[in-house]
């Protein structure tokens, strides 16, 4: 009897066993996205908007606190892809990495600027001269603090740039450290609704206003339908945020812990969209390149042709 009623379990083990192997199977097989992240990003924007519902895989989040350290995760496969400004995307591509951008945007670049403090007697860009400026290296910051000492008639050379991280940034302005921080949103909405700082020079006529959604060759290659989706519902979620901006502007304030005055300012100056990577997106991707070998940021030219995967709409 012993023996029968042992028969029966193990058969009704194996039984089940073999009804729950397809779901083990199905769990083993769901694609993970690891996405790179900047705080107030695309999850913040896909939360809020709801888009972050019902998804045919998983994704893994990693926030970092500028482009550098994302760039260097894409470089070192830690991430698959992440959301990165035009420069800083060059910057890593001149070192060798490995990625393409498979989407990109245009903002207004306003809050991509050099800020004092509110008593600065500083006026214009000119009025750098023989100043220090805090950025990060290779950001979108440093690139604005060289593209406006360059249209001041100044070179690298008549400032000091001094590498620190935004956090660190921000306290060495307000504290006397440096004359001026280059930054970006939402540090600059942030700075300027708080009264610790005012744009001294804005973004607009230096910056082209790019970013764009780089991913490693693998993920592209590997991951692609899961790339796909996640980048329609970002572009979904830009169109919602922008007509909801109220409900959008609380919701960004809540989930980046940053006042609702900075979060709405950033995001409705910005108006950001999404468009085609078309040759007026390569030829001003190009021109930033350029700039950045003119200034010795990068060793060699780079062709940014090459950088894109122009077509990744048109495949699954």
């Amino acid at each position: 009897m012993l023996r029968r009623h042992f028969h029966r379990l193990l058969t009704a083990s194996v039984s089940a066993t073999s009804l729950l192997s397809p779901l083990l199977v199905h769990a083993q097989t769901r694609t993970v996205l690891r996405a790179g992240d900047q705080k107030g990003g695309l999850r913040a924007l896909l939360e809020a908007a709801g888009e972050l519902k019902d998804l045919s895989y998983d994704i893994k989040w990693t926030e970092f606190p500028a482009a550098a350290p994302l760039a260097e995760a894409l470089n070192a496969d830690a991430v698959d892809f992440g959301a990165i400004g035009d420069a800083p995307l060059l910057f890593t591509l001149a070192a060798g990495s490995r990625v393409k951008a498979f989407a990109a945007n245009r903002s207004d670049p306003y809050g991509t600027a050099i800020l004092v403090t509110p008593q600065s007697p500083l006026k214009d860009a000119a009025s750098l001269k023989g100043k220090s400026i805090a950025t990060n290296r290779g950001s979108i910051g440093h690139y604005v603090a060289l593209k406006a000492i360059e249209t001041a008639g100044l070179t690298a050379e008549d400032v000091q740039i001094k590498f620190i991280p935004p956090a660190d940034a921000k306290l060495a302005l307000t504290q006397g450290a440096v004359d001026a921080w280059a930054t970006w949103e939402p540090y600059t909405a942030l700075a300027e609704t708080s009264k610790h700082a005012r744009v001294l020079v804005s973004g607009r006529g230096l910056s082209s206003g790019l970013s764009f959604l780089a991913a490693t060759d693998s993920a592209l290659h590997n991951k692609r339908a899961a790339l796909k989706d996640f980048k329609a519902r970002v572009e979904r979620a830009q169109v919602w945020s922008y007509q909801h901006p109220t409900e959008f502007g609380a919701a960004l304030a809540r989930i980046i812990g940053i006042p609702e005055e900075a979060a709405r300012l950033q995001f409705e100056r910005r108006a950001t969209r999404w468009l085609p990577i078309d040759a007026q997106v390569v030829a001003d991707q190009q021109r930033t390149a350029d700039f950045y070998l003119k200034v010795g940021l990068i060793k060699q030219k780079l062709d940014v042709g090459k950088t894109f995967d122009s077509q990744f709409a048109a495949r699954a």
